[in-house]
């Protein structure tokens, strides 16, 4: 996703760490921390980092091969080429990729195949020196019904929590959001809405989604009333 940058990743405290090292790793692929694995809590930006990372190293470094995939897609490609009998095409193709990032790796759980043919790619990858980082819902420990050597993997590297965002940061964000998209957002509504929703950066997102929706449809300046 083009639209996921560096640029507009707001960083806080609560993102430093990973916003550092996804850098690090955009400035020398393969060599900084890997794999790295990116955790947490839904809708705190760990899709929006993955693709910063991904789009700073084909900046960077353009003639790398980077694919950002799902592990849905991962897991339906996997099935697709098994039906077909291109698993071996499959894999071909995944061993030329010179940065692999898969989003919510958590969803290859129970799917022994999946994880066999993955943990193949992923020694093939890094021993190769090619990156990957992966993103989940939770720490690599906390990964139930996954391959032991999978999770020896994930640990070779770095792996680094997203935190909730302070509420400076969640003003920081609806702020910035605003101004990308040339929207008027008073202070008091920023506030507003970043006080009462501060668990996720999607909700608080979809709540300024909500207002601009509002705005235009009674032709009204979005303000504290209408927050």
């Amino acid at each position: 996703n083009s639209n996921h940058t560096f640029a507009n990743f707001i960083e806080g405290d609560c993102n430093l760490l990973a916003r550092s090292a996804g850098i690090a790793i955009a400035r020398k692929p393969g060599l900084a921390y890997n794999p790295m694995v990116l955790y947490g809590g839904s809708g705190l930006g760990k899709t929006h980092l993955a693709n910063a990372i991904g789009n700073e190293i084909k900046m960077l470094h353009p003639e790398k091969r980077v694919l950002f995939v799902t592990s849905e897609a991962y897991i339906s490609q996997f099935i697709e080429a098994l039906k077909n009998g291109n698993a071996a095409s499959f894999s071909s193709f995944y061993q030329t990729i010179d940065v692999l990032i898969i989003d919510d790796i958590q969803f290859f759980s129970n799917k022994d195949k999946t994880q066999e043919h993955f943990f193949h790619t992923f020694n093939h990858l890094h021993q190769s020196g090619k990156q990957l980082v992966l993103t989940s819902d939770r720490p690599p420990k906390d990964l139930t019904d996954m391959d032991e050597r999978l999770l020896s993997r994930f640990k070779w590297g770095l792996s680094v929590e997203l935190q909730i965002p302070d509420f400076e940061t969640r003003i920081a964000i609806l702020e910035r959001k605003s101004q990308t998209e040339d929207i008027e957002l008073p202070r008091e509504v920023s506030e507003y809405v970043a006080h009462h929703i501060n668990t996720s950066i999607r909700i608080m997102e979809g709540a300024l989604n909500s207002l601009v929706a509002q705005s235009k449809l009674v032709n009204r300046a979005i303000d504290l009333n209408m927050a």
